[in-house]
């Protein structure tokens, strides 16, 4: 179990430093400071996560507490992703990330998480096997997306609203593989589906692009549809082998989708 915290005022610096190089031209000196930074994430990013199994993300609230009905439907979706042989993948934090990355944690399944340094809110959740801390939210999205071969959306906010049109955006535009996408949460989805139809309607996406995502409130449903495309997509093959001489650690799963 990898459980890590963060100083705050060490959050803060990170945080602060972000809000300057996005204020626009930096000294080269500091903006190349950035690049290093955010390449030594990228790369500990991928030795941390190359081994973990092929991945299912679940993107939703962090606010969403223990007692709230779709933190048990979070939970739920957790546990089915783990009967499916795969590893859930989350941002690591509470709410709707803790409760899937709890289903499956507690229920024999492999979890993994892509926690961020924010200076309020985050914190890590304690039911991961194996995560990675990043301070750059456009690495932790690149590696929630890179690892992962099919992706579930819960109720939540802005971010999950940002994870979920992204992951999107790159499978209309081919740059990611077709991989399913479920969206769990009807009647908290009514009004962004009636807004996806209008897009349809104004011919700003083309009606095949609602093919790209199933809304449903059942997470069997759910399950089946990311089952199905898998089964008929890809095929299973042995993983990588770690190399221990580069401090390489395997994780339990010996599998690997392609």
């Amino acid at each position: 179990m990898n459980q890590q915290t963060t100083s705050q005022p060490a959050t803060k610096k990170l945080f602060n430093q972000d809000i300057n190089f996005l204020d626009g031209p930096s000294s080269r000196g500091r903006e190349l400071s950035f690049v290093w930074k955010a390449m030594v994430q990228f790369i500990k990013g991928f030795r941390t996560l190359h081994f973990v199994g092929p991945c299912i993300s679940v993107f939703g609230s962090a606010r969403t507490g223990e007692g709230h009905p779709v933190y048990q439907k979070s939970y739920e979706v957790g546990k089915k992703i783990a009967g499916l042989g795969f590893t859930v993948m989350t941002g690591g934090g509470p709410g709707v990330m803790e409760a899937a990355n709890r289903g499956a944690f507690e229920n024999g399944g492999q979890s993994v998480g892509c926690t961020i340094k924010l200076p309020k809110e985050q914190t890590n959740n304690p039911y991961m096997h194996r995560s990675v801390d990043f301070s750059y939210f456009f690495v932790r999205k690149v590696l929630l997306v890179k690892y992962s071969h099919a992706f579930v959306v819960m109720p939540g906010g802005f971010g999950t609203i940002d994870e979920l049109f992204e992951t999107l955006t790159l499978i209309q535009t081919g740059i990611l593989h077709n991989f399913p996408v479920v969206v769990i949460g009807k009647d908290y989805y009514s009004d962004l589906w009636i807004f996806i139809e209008k897009m349809i309607q104004e011919k700003t996406i083309n009606p095949a692009d609602l093919d790209l995502l199933l809304l449903t409130d059942d997470i069997d449903e759910g399950m089946a549809y990311i089952e199905h495309y898998i089964k008929n997509h890809y095929q299973i093959r042995p993983k990588p082998t770690a190399w221990w001489i580069l401090g390489e650690r395997s994780s339990k799963t010996q599998t690997r989708v392609y």
